[in-house]
């Protein structure tokens, strides 16, 4: 069997969607030696992580081809070509295509730019790249979106993943149809910026529209998550998925990043506090079983203690459970860097921990609730696995993988459920 190509993914699920599909592309065109660094450059920390990477795997495998790509490699291919451990820099465009890997075949590979890096800005659409799966074979991810059209102050992504981009619906129905056939019983949608779905489409359809289609047209899809949105632009037709679709998994990941309105405008954002309040109280009057993660910055430039605390009492007032807490990370190229009023490093890292902390107190709430009641529960290994609001459970005896279990909760143990 041929050797397979090593890869390191840094970030988001879309990046590990698009690891598999890069792997496959790799594979193909013969570098199965080959070493890739798929990159994040959500915040400075991401950069100076994938930095490290890079100079572990040389260290380890001194004559390899390294290939770097990513976000980080689209934003800043200076940073990357300048490595002397690295071999190539391909952009975000150019990673998804099998021509650039195929001219990095290894007969080629001296012959080809270092830098291969386009404009993102100029790609206009987004190929529904076909893969099956990965991490478990309970679950598969399925890229509907890639992209974003808004420009928040803090955020690099849209100067590493472009304009917003969708796959047309009948791609990824028929996507969904593929997986379901080999036997996955969740499918998971995933984007840069989900609730973007459909603007750049004939007619403009919404992402409620799409979730309608992929539950009417696919009916033997046990279970159908959608990975984080935007609460200011849910549509109707998704409200409406979420109160009558049972196979629409009771568990949102909303992009908050603030609990207090002046923050937020700073931070052009489209929403007010009061707005994911509401949203939050919509939701749940309409399924009452519903968790929310989020997404929340600490130490934004001229966040004062009091603007803090807004966002430390929003974990309450909207009933947050899955919290992921962002240390704000000063990014070159973005507005929010420019803001003279800057957080010290020690004041962001304690605000951060006092985040994360309600977080845990608020898991803790969650997982006591759950004791006593009974769930469906997705095999993702034959000790773990998760109920619809994404909650792990371990089990004490071995159970199908892949498979979805009726199961009593006795009790919890650290941040799991025990059944």
């Amino acid at each position: 069997m041929a050797e397979a190509p090593h890869f390191t993914t840094l970030g988001c699920r879309l990046n590990s969607y698009e690891t598999e599909a890069m792997r496959d592309l790799a594979q193909a065109a013969g570098l199965g030696d080959a070493m890739v660094v798929n990159t994040c450059a959500v915040t400075a920390e991401a950069v100076r992580k994938a930095k490290k990477e890079i100079r572990k795997l040389r260290r380890e495998n001194p004559d390899a081809p390294l290939i770097v790509t990513g976000c980080a490699a689209q934003t800043e291919p200076e940073t990357f070509s300048a490595m002397p451990e690295v071999t190539r820099v391909i952009g975000n465009t150019e990673k998804m295509q099998p021509e650039t890997w195929a001219a990095l075949a290894p007969d080629l590979i001296g012959e080809t730019e270092k830098v291969q890096v386009n404009d993102i800005m100029s790609v206009t659409e987004t190929a529904g790249h076909l893969i099956d799966g990965f991490g478990t074979r309970s679950r598969a991810y399925v890229q509907v979106q890639n992209g974003c059209d808004h420009r928040c102050t803090f955020c690099i992504i849209p100067y590493g993943r472009g304009n917003s981009r969708s796959v047309p619906a009948g791609v990824v129905v028929e996507q969904i149809k593929r997986l379901v056939g080999k036997g996955f019983n969740e499918v998971v949608l995933t984007g840069v910026d989900l609730t973007s779905w459909g603007a750049d489409l004939p007619a403009g359809p919404k992402l409620g529209d799409l979730v309608m289609r992929i539950l009417k047209m696919v009916p033997d899809l046990p279970r159908l998550r959608i990975s984080s949105i935007d609460s200011i632009e849910v549509d109707p037709a998704l409200m409406q998925a979420i109160a009558t679709e049972p196979r629409l998994m009771p568990h949102l990941h909303l992009s908050l990043q603030h609990g207090d309105d002046l923050i937020l405008k700073r931070m052009k954002r489209r929403h007010l506090r009061d707005d994911a309040i509401r949203f939050a109280e919509e939701a749940r009057k309409l399924r009452p079983d519903m968790t929310f993660g989020a997404d929340i910055i600490a130490g934004f430039p001229t966040e004062t203690e009091a603007q803090f605390e807004n966002s430390l009492r929003l974990v309450e007032d909207c009933g947050l459970t899955w919290l992921h807490v962002f240390p704000y990370s000063k990014r070159d190229g973005t507005p929010a860097a420019k803001i003279p009023n800057q957080v010290p490093g020690p004041v962001i890292r304690d605000r951060a921990a006092r985040l994360r902390a309600a977080g845990d107190t608020r898991v803790q709430a969650h997982l006591a609730d759950q004791v006593g009641r009974t769930h469906a529960v997705l095999l993702e290994n034959p000790r773990m696995g998760r109920t619809p609001q994404f909650t792990e459970v371990a089990f004490s005896e071995d159970q199908p993988e892949g498979r979805i279990v009726t199961a009593r909760i006795t009790g919890t143990a650290g941040k799991q459920l025990v059944a």
